[in-house]
């Protein structure tokens, strides 16, 4: 059989279109001062003092990958790190069996903020997005504040939370955490993402999902074809009347669905059919709009047909694009440049190239940035293989020290910098505030 070769034209020219930016874009970086430069000096020595364990601990998850929710080992490796440093963590927290939280306290009354981890891994494809990275530098951020803490506890001026989150492929364990409470009495929360660039913000889009059932009449399909009522036919017509929808959508706007039920024989008129979307927008607003029109058009599909429909969003709670922080990202192009890096700002990769996280469902209800760091060649994809075995490479090695570091040091700059605080605040709430994340769609 001969398959049609998928033309690469498009990509050649959002590659040629993201190499002219990147000859002249430049991150503006921060004006606010953050920790002073002697206090950086010290946090980069303990990030890097771990580095080995880290990277130890990096390359275990890798071997044993887990996924959503059934990341057990997982987490207790990390937690029997923890302890190793003298950090007792709660492990099954927040309603999640494998959610982790560990805190730490200075001397002083400044601002809380979280520092998140993922691990969990791809069915069939292991860590092909990259979650033992995140796991890594979320730690290693955590662990060498905990150390300067030890060491210096005015040098930690405020509370440090870790967060270990799981089931982030496919599903939403922070938005489950943030119904139990992880986010309350937070005043921020940060995490980077593996990627094939250095990216101090990129584009990720909100996601829900929703599943279709249409509920019609068997019939003999020659001798009484007018006796059945074809839920098949509706879910044909849904298909369709979503792939002419996209016409009228924004560029940024995803729909993509399968029919995963039509029947069981051709000699009979299928009673029943049944499709899985998932339907993705840039904005929470947008992503309402689109979802009530997806929905007029399952509603439409039933009355073309004749049929009964049930229509059932969200099996899991949806994902919220991710708003954010400038003010926060401002301090982690500083911190990452400090190591060599010079993350882009948002545009240089085109926002075509966009995928979803539940980190969007944390952003919205407190302040918070997801910046990315490259541990592989811009063609390898997230998700594939290819990307799992860059996860282990010498550069995933290196950018989960400078990861770890970028995050640690974005959170000192905080403690240490009211006027950087206030402007964070200020921003997060000028842009909306927090939002009723489990109301938003009723």
């Amino acid at each position: 059989m001969q398959h049609t070769e998928v033309s690469t034209a498009y990509l050649q020219q959002l590659d040629e279109e993201r190499e002219a930016a990147m000859r002249t874009a430049s991150h503006p970086g921060s004006a606010f001062a953050g920790a002073d430069a002697a206090l950086h000096d010290r946090l980069e020595d303990l990030v890097q003092a771990d580095a080995s364990e880290m990277i130890t601990l990096l390359l275990d998850l890798a071997e044993h990958p887990e996924v959503a929710f059934e990341e057990h080992r997982s987490a207790r490796a990390i937690v029997t790190v923890l302890a190793a440093h003298g950090i007792e963590a709660q492990l099954g927290v927040h309603g999640l069996d494998t959610a982790i939280r560990a805190e730490i306290h200075g001397e002083g009354d400044g601002p809380t903020l979280a520092i998140l981890s993922e691990y969990d891994a791809l069915p069939g494809v292991g860590h092909g997005c990259g979650h033992n990275v995140i796991a890594v530098m979320g730690l290693g951020g955590f662990l060498a504040l905990a150390a300067l803490a030890t060491a210096e506890p005015s040098a930690v001026p405020g509370r440090v939370v870790f967060l270990g989150t799981p089931a982030e492929e496919g599903h939403t364990g922070k938005e489950y955490m943030a119904r139990e409470g992880a986010f309350e009495g937070l005043d921020a929360a940060v995490m980077a993402h593996p990627y094939g660039y250095d990216l101090a913000d990129q584009t990720w889009l909100g996601r829900r999902t929703l599943t279709v059932e249409y509920h019609g009449h068997t019939a003999h399909a020659s001798a009484q074809p007018f006796m059945g009522r074809n839920a098949l036919d509706a879910a044909s017509l849904m298909y369709q009347g979503i792939g002419l929808m996209r016409q009228q959508t924004p560029p940024s706007d995803r729909i993509h669905a399968v029919i995963r039920e039509g029947g069981e024989r051709a000699s009979v008129i299928p009673d029943h059919a049944r499709l899985d979307l998932y339907v993705r927008s840039q904005r929470p607003e947008t992503l309402r709009d689109l979802s009530a029109r997806v929905e007029d058009v399952a509603r439409g599909a039933a009355l073309m047909a004749g049929v009964g429909v049930s229509v059932n969003w969200d099996q899991h709670p949806p994902s919220l694009p991710v708003r954010t922080n400038e003010a926060l990202t401002g301090r982690w192009v500083q911190a990452q440049r400090r190591r060599g890096r010079d993350p882009l700002p948002l545009g240089v990769v085109s926002p075509i190239l966009a995928a979803s996280t539940d980190f969007g469902n944390a952003s919205y209800r407190v302040p918070g940035i997801h910046p990315v760091i490259r541990i592989a060649p811009p063609e390898v994809a997230l998700h594939t293989r290819e990307f799992a075995a860059w996860a282990v490479s010498d550069l995933a090695r290196t950018a989960a020290v400078d990861g770890a570091y970028g995050l640690a040091a974005t959170v000192l700059d905080v403690l240490h910098d009211p006027q950087l605080a206030r402007a964070m605040a200020t921003e997060f709430e000028e842009a909306g505030g927090a939002i009723d994340v489990p109301a938003y769609f009723d």
